[in-house]
């Protein structure tokens, strides 16, 4: 009887103890509800999320190659105005987070830390230089952070097994491609010496250029490689003179492009042809500091204003009035990187790295630079390709020379010699 008496007792107490823990448990899910449809409401009333979009920005935008870095911040500025005047990414606007890497590998990795860790960006482009763009494209794919590189030109870059890395430009064995073919065409070439900067750009662009000069059984009677920075070239010209070649061919920045003509013109040093491999010889600066040494010399390019893209000749036409200078294939690459991105943005079924990725992936679109789709080829993964082209500088202008069909002048030989 006690026993009886004692459990039901005991079944009382935890009746009541179950009673209470319910109550609470009521009490808790009343004041969650309450949040949730305060929440709810308050985005009901805001309406959809107008918060940028943020994407990163590394360049060098201080040091030698500034020139080259704020030609395309100017571009990626031109183009982000122009997309968030008409709507954005699907009504959201994108901002623009530039980050310095005073061209400097371990800078540009710790610029790509920061703008993924504390910036929280949503995608990276940019990438001048090819160590540092070696360096962001490592440190953004070990993230998971797609990044769209617009100019770091190294082969090896999109050869390595990376899913989230991505380039817009053509990598530098397709540079002298077009312009060995107009050797060919246009040239008769028995040999040629290479200076090349002392850069993964410099190094990579002379051992494509050597190995395919040799298949068509040119000599190669000098292949040698300067430091960046460097001011005095003439020991180096002067055993390039005495190599006595048809072809000079220089793989350099800008300042150094200028200082090899001048002392070049200065030591007599005269080829059938002083040709460049981009880069620094393109610029409205390069013919600012060669002066009279630029006339006649060719340069491969990767993009003209002459060229039938839709948008190619105003994207020219509004740099020069806004900015009071020419832009060159630098920018032009800058000003679509940001089109191939906020079109990424606007086509992402998830706005969130991995569904920016996908996006990019499917990316199939024409820009002012040209057609831009990343495709596998050759040992490349996720590059974008397209025809390179030979420009030269006459009378003070950068004339288009090859393919003929948009050529804008003839090519002017810098003796003044018949061409064959």
């Amino acid at each position: 009887m006690y026993e009886n008496k004692k459990q039901i007792g005991q079944c009382l107490m935890f009746n009541v103890f179950v009673e209470r823990q319910m109550k609470k448990f009521a009490v808790i899910m009343s004041l969650i509800v309450a949040v949730v449809l305060v929440a709810w409401a308050a985005a009901t009333m805001a309406g959809p999320d107008e918060s940028p979009i943020r994407v990163g920005v590394i360049l060098p935008l201080t040091g030698d190659l500034s020139k080259f870095g704020n030609i395309e911040k100017n571009s990626f500025v031109m183009g982000l105005e122009e997309i968030n005047a008409a709507g954005g990414a699907n009504g959201r606007p994108i901002e623009l987070l530039f980050a310095d890497d005073a061209s400097k590998a371990v800078t540009g990795r710790s610029a790509a830390e920061k703008l993924i860790e504390q910036d929280k960006v949503i995608a990276l482009t940019g990438g001048y230089s090819s160590e540092v763009t070696l360096a962001v494209a490592s440190e953004a794919d070990r993230r998971k952070i797609p990044l769209l590189i617009t100019t770091g030109s190294a082969d090896m870059i999109t050869e390595i097994d990376w899913d989230y890395v991505f380039r817009i430009n053509q990598p530098i064995s397709e540079y002298s491609k077009t312009l060995i073919e107009f050797f060919q065409e246009v040239l008769e070439l028995k040999s040629v010496v290479i200076l090349h900067d002392n850069g993964l750009f410099g190094r990579s662009g002379a051992i494509e250029f050597s190995e395919q000069a040799s298949a068509l059984g040119w000599k190669i009677v000098l292949q040698e490689s300067y430091e960046p920075g460097t001011l005095d070239f003439k020991p180096l010209l002067t055993k390039a003179n005495a190599a006595k070649p048809d072809a000079v061919y220089m793989i350099s920045y800008v300042n150094e492009a200028a200082l090899l003509l001048k002392q070049s013109k200065e030591l007599n040093l005269t080829p059938k042809v002083f040709a460049g491999a981009g880069a620094g010889f393109t610029l409205p600066a390069f013919l600012e500091l060669a002066g009279s040494a630029a006339e006649n010399v060719l340069s491969a390019t990767l993009w003209t204003p002459q060229l039938p893209y839709p948008g190619a000749k105003e994207y020219y036409n509004n740099y020069l009035r806004r900015f009071g200078s020419a832009t060159d294939y630098h920018g032009a690459e800058a000003y679509a990187s940001i089109h191939v991105i906020a079109d990424a943005l606007k086509r992402t079924r998830e706005l969130t790295p991995q569904g920016v990725r996908e996006a990019l992936v499917r990316t199939n679109m024409m820009t002012a630079f040209g057609p831009v789709r990343f495709i596998s080829y050759g040992k490349k993964r996720q590059q974008n390709s397209l025809p390179t082209y030979v420009v030269q500088w006459q009378k003070g202008v950068l004339e288009t020379v090859w393919p003929a069909i948009i050529a804008t002048k003839p090519f002017v030989f810098p003796s003044q010699t018949e061409l064959r």
